[in-house]
């Protein structure tokens, strides 16, 4: 092959990854994600009738429940085409129950459409998928929707955009109308204006002069748009100051850089449920959103030795490497694993390394996702999502790569689980079952834990909220076909120390005939800043505790932290410090400073001002202002601390912090207070210590909760 052709090889595949889109399509529930998303598949042509919520035919939401209930459960994938350009599109749920969905779906995606309401606004929901985009720096746009409903006020969003999100929202788009007077909208880039018929379902609109009574308006906004991109880029910079007016190419592809460098936000506006602006957010996908070609190379680490870095540039030609991010059960393939594939290429039947088993593996079949349809490809390349059937390994998580260069990329992130609930099967035959049905669902769904309480022998299931756990146990009958009883919610509970305080183990054994066991260590425990987690130093002279046994002391003080000193739940939030000790030559071992440790850990802790944590919610109650009494009262009165109160159109909005324990059936006392017209959304916000009151109810009942994770597909689960 001549240079000539590698180069000719080269600009080919540079343009056929310049016309790759992966996105998400991410907001708070009921703010329009997924029909915006139907109208997405129909405009592009992958389905020929739109699909609605509300009547259970989404095409995204597939699942029984998702269907009966009108929410997004589990992120759903699928892949449509726009103007050339690929489109691998992820519909995430909304509600926080679910969160986990939006966290693996960002990981691997190079841009995000954040779908706001244009009656709510930002909602709390908004702001953690918001900040989970931070995290991994994925470039967004914002869809401003249902601006057909009364109440919507598209300039009061913007502003909250600004406000709440700390970013710099760009209308590149202003409405053409409100509420019931909806027409379309006024395009700010190309300065025309959009009107939408009702007669084919939003398929066709047309391009008209700006309206008399709006030029003033669209003159001012496009004005300012152009302000907000001069100030990062300086080839508009120069023309605003030479009083020139830049072309639309120039502003569009400023735009575009300043929306993949995060410094800005392009807003756009429509009514996805009156097939009104969908293709102008499409366009925008396109024109804004990055290429996998458009972001830097993927930093990855060598597996035994993390200042190795190893970059992962998009070429089909370099060694394979891709992350899965989700695992799914499907009931005529098989275990589904999702991948995103960074370098290299996979083909249908090769052989590949999965970095965290350290194994091999085979992709037996490749599979485009289409919702929970498929397609079958021979091969995947560097940019694509795909599906691979028949990994008998694999979790969220795992990296895979060429065994010829082994690399590992950064891993998930998971949520803690905050509620848990006691689950038994109901029959003999049903005790296998559901071990085995349990277990594939820890491995679809990280945040869905299993716990087995040593006092009782119960096991128990611990999810992200009381819908989580819910959908779990219908999963559970419909499904796997298992019949369980389920009893009443309870709080994982966490356990700390207030103070400081130090703690001697000292472990010996002596037996004839046998070798003895000697340990001896003295441990110092600190609290730490809340949500800081676990950190342990040594100050132990080697005299005292040679080095190769001060590793089987801080294991031995994590594996105590997992049964606390008051009611045995998990102890977070601790700096641990090692003084001293003394060892034996001959008996020493590191299982005998393990259990050392574990006994300075309960005798510091029990002196340290121990006491149990449980989980505070952020929560927002929407509603009337002739209820407002009634909600205030009845937070108060379940522990709430009011944090704020906003009007937002008619309603009123009031923010509360609660703890979690005293908001069970909160939903069915909120719809009586206020004849069903309030509404709340609640999420996790922190770790706070119990009242005195609750503390000595907790002690009473302790043993109810798990102390140490169990594997659910073992004996007698």
């Amino acid at each position: 092959m001549t240079k000539a052709q590698e180069k000719k090889l080269d600009e080919k595949v540079a343009a056929q990854l310049a016309k790759i889109r992966n996105i998400g399509i991410m907001a708070h529930i009921d703010a329009g994600k997924t029909t915006t998303t139907e109208r997405i598949l129909f405009f592009t042509g992958k389905t020929h009738k739109i699909g609605e919520v509300h009547e259970g035919t989404a095409t995204m939401d597939w699942m029984p429940q998702e269907q009966e209930r009108g929410i997004t459960i589990t992120s759903a994938a699928t892949t449509a085409y726009w103007r050339d350009h690929t489109v691998n599109l992820i519909d995430t749920p909304g509600h926080v129950d679910f969160t986990i969905e939006v966290e693996r779906s960002l990981r691997v995606l190079d841009g995000a459409v954040v779908v706001l309401c244009a009656v709510g606004g930002v909602e709390p929901q908004t702001e953690t998928v918001w900040r989970q985009a931070d995290r991994y720096r994925v470039p967004r746009i914002a869809f401003i929707n249902k601006m057909d409903r009364v109440g919507a006020d598209f300039a009061s969003v913007v502003g909250q955009v600004k406000d709440r999100l700390g970013c710099k929202p760009a209308p590149i788009q202003i409405p053409w109308g409100a509420e019931d007077r909806f027409e379309g909208l006024i395009d700010l880039i190309e300065m025309r204006a959009l009107r939408w018929g009702s007669s084919d379902l939003g398929a066709k609109f047309t391009v008209e002069e700006i309206p008399a009574d709006l030029r003033d308006e669209a003159d001012l906004h496009r004005q300012a748009l152009i302000e907000s991109v001069a100030d990062y880029d300086e080839a508009i910079m120069e023309k605003y100051l030479g009083g020139e007016e830049p072309s639309v190419s120039e502003l569009r592809a400023a735009i575009r850089r300043g929306a993949i460098a995060l410094k800005i936000l392009p807003v756009l506006c429509g009514a996805s449920f009156k097939n009104k602006g969908v293709q102008p957010l499409l366009d925008a996908v396109v024109d804004f959103l990055p290429s996998p070609l458009d972001l830097p190379p993927l930093v990855a680490h060598h597996p035994t030795d993390e200042s190795k870095e190893i970059l992962c540039s998009p070429d089909p030609a370099e060694p394979f490497a891709a992350l899965a991010f989700k695992i799914m059960t499907d009931p005529f393939v098989g275990q589904l694993t999702y991948i995103r594939v960074y370098s290299g290429k996979l083909e249908s039947g090769q052989v590949f390394w999965n970095t965290n088993k350290g194994k091999r593996e085979r992709a037996n079949r490749l599979l485009r996702m289409h919702a929970n349809k498929s397609e079958e490809v021979s091969e995947i390349t560097a940019g694509n999502i795909c599906a691979i059937v028949g990994l008998k390994l694999a979790t969220t998580g795992d990296t895979f790569c060429s065994e010829g260069r082994q690399l590992l990329l950064e891993k998930i992130e998971f949520p803690e689980p905050v509620i848990s609930v006691a689950i038994e099967p109901k029959t003999k035959a049903d005790q296998e079952k559901l071990g085995q049905a349990l277990q594939r669902l820890t491995v679809e769904d990280p945040s869905f834990r299993v716990f087995q309480s040593e006092d009782t022998a119960q096991t128990l299931i611990s999810g992200m909220g009381e819908l989580h756990l819910e959908i779990i146990v219908d999963r559970l009958k419909r499904e796997f076909k298992v019949e369980a009883n389920v009893g009443n919610p309870q709080v994982s509970y966490r356990e700390t120390v207030l103070g400081q305080a130090e703690g001697e183990g000292r472990f010996i054994r002596q037996g004839e005939g046998v070798k003895g066991q000697y340990g001896h260590c003295t441990v110092r425990l600190k609290s730490a800043e809340r949500g800081k987690g676990f950190s342990f130093s040594n100050r132990a002279p080697e005299s005292q505790i040679p080095k190769h046994f001060v590793q089987a002391v801080e294991q031995g003080v994590k594996e105590a932290m997992s049964g606390g000193v008051l009611a045995g739940y998990p102890a977070v939030d601790i700096e641990a410090t090692l003084l001293g000790g003394s060892f034996s030559e001959t008996d020493s071992s590191e299982m005998a400073f393990k259990v050392a440790a574990a006994m300075a850990f309960k005798d510091a802790a029990s002196r340290a001002q121990p006491t149990i944590l449980e989980p505070h919610m952020k929560c927002e109650v929407v509603c009337p202002q002739d209820y407002m009494g009634a909600v205030i009262g009845d937070l108060n009165a379940r522990g709430g601390k009011i944090q704020g109160m906003t009007a937002r159109s008619d309603l009123q909005v009031i923010d509360a912090e609660v703890p979690l324990a005293r908001m069970f059936g909160y939903s069915t006392v909120l719809r009586s207070s206020s004849q069903g017209r309030a509404t709340f959304s609640m999420q996790f916000s922190h770790y706070s210590p119990v009242s005195s009151q609750v503390l000595e109810e907790i002690k009473q009942k302790a043993g109810i909760l798990p102390s140490r994770p169990v594997d659910p597909g073992a004996q007698g689960v």
